[in-house]
């Protein structure tokens, strides 16, 4: 029985990228349901009665939790297949979307006038930096694609980082037989595959 459920996937627009807010919310959400509370999840999928009781479990302290709680294989695969995997994925077609904006035209920029006339401005100061060394220092505004990129980018090497320690976890409690990969990107790339056939 899987019960944790993934962040529905945002109407993707151009829009949506340029609120960074908004990306950065959606984003961060995601990760804590599934990734930052995969402990919890993992724990929600043991089922302690399912053998009954053993009076015997109370007579010596168990110090090891891992070696009493084994997670049953096919509900670990369930909640790989249909919370984990879906919720990486969704969150790889958004920052492979907003990418895409961040390297596109953008023509409906409201700051393209203001730094236009900026620029112009500055190429037309005289500066003497003998009266004053710091005129020389002009900041021009980053373009919303400039900044949008490197939001990417960052949430990007976010990812990289949970999914490693998710996956970690994973294959802890899960356990890795013969056949599953060691890595978070092979095993993605194989959830990927199945859902293509």
């Amino acid at each position: 029985m899987v019960r944790a459920s993934s962040t529905p996937a945002p109407t993707l627009s151009p829009q949506f990228c340029f609120n960074e807010r908004l990306l950065r919310d959606f984003l961060s959400l995601s990760r804590s349901t599934i990734d930052d509370s995969i402990t919890q999840n993992l724990n929600a999928l043991v089922t302690p009665a399912r053998a009954g009781f053993d009076p015997s479990s109370t007579a010596i302290r168990q110090t090891d939790s891992k070696a009493t709680r084994t997670i049953d294989p096919a509900a670990c695969q369930d909640f790989k297949d249909k919370v984990l995997f879906p919720s990486w994925q969704t969150r790889s077609d958004v920052l492979t979307y907003c990418a895409g904006v961040a390297t596109s035209p953008d023509p409906d920029d409201p700051d393209l006038l203001l730094r236009q006339t900026e620029s112009a401005r500055d190429r037309e100061r005289v500066v003497d930096e003998r009266l004053d060394p710091y005129s020389a220092r002009f900041f021009p505004r980053e373009a919303r694609t400039e900044s949008l990129a490197n939001l990417v980018r960052n949430q990007r090497t976010v990812e990289e980082i949970i999914r490693a320690r998710t996956w970690g976890l994973v294959l802890e409690r899960c356990g890795a037989d013969s056949g599953t990969p060691l890595g978070w990107e092979e095993a993605l790339n194989g959830w990927r595959e199945m859902k293509q056939r």
